[in-house]
């Protein structure tokens, strides 16, 4: 009886450990897609960006009515690519992988939070930001993703002045 309780014991043991290893294993992946996406931003990869984006993609931010699905996303990338940013660059950047099992979108993510440079190919800049985007991941894919930084700090930065409507 005891050897069957001691063989219980370290089945359940060793399921837990691989459910654990499963689990450990997609955060990883997850965040391995986070990080080849932010390389193609920084190589201004439209092509790369385009391939980690599902076809059913769509990112909300940073203004709370702000949303733009794939073709749009890829489109206004490229533009901002060829014709404003010199560089992009991604510093001090920490990413975390959780599961989201409730709320309107659940499903794997990864939060990535980052200091963000921005230099401009007319001269202006560079801009510092501090950003957050949240990565929804299925299959590889990048699926929804939840920008969040401060924009009239961004505006600021490039000489902008702000004023109250009719002033």
């Amino acid at each position: 009886m005891n050897r069957f309780l001691l063989l219980l014991a370290l089945a359940i043991t060793m399921s837990c450990n691989s459910a654990n290893s499963d689990e450990e294993k997609t955060k990883q992946d997850n965040i391995a897609v986070v990080e080849k996406y932010i390389q193609a931003v920084q190589n201004k990869d439209v092509n790369t960006m385009a391939d980690l984006l599902s076809d059913n993609y769509i990112g909300y931010g940073p203004g709370f009515t702000d949303s733009i699905n794939k073709a749009d996303a890829v489109a206004n990338f490229k533009n901002l690519a060829e014709n404003l940013y010199d560089k992009v660059n991604y510093t001090r950047s920490i990413n975390l992988a959780a599961t989201l099992t409730d709320g309107p979108h659940p499903g794997n993510y990864v939060s990535n939070w980052t200091h963000l440079t921005i230099t401009y190919k007319d001269g202006r800049g560079p801009i510092n930001l501090y950003a957050n985007t949240s990565y929804r991941i299925e299959n590889g894919k990048i699926t929804l993703t939840r920008t969040i930084y401060d924009e009239a700090d961004a505006m600021r930065q490039l000489g902008y002045e702000m004023h109250p409507a009719g002033e």
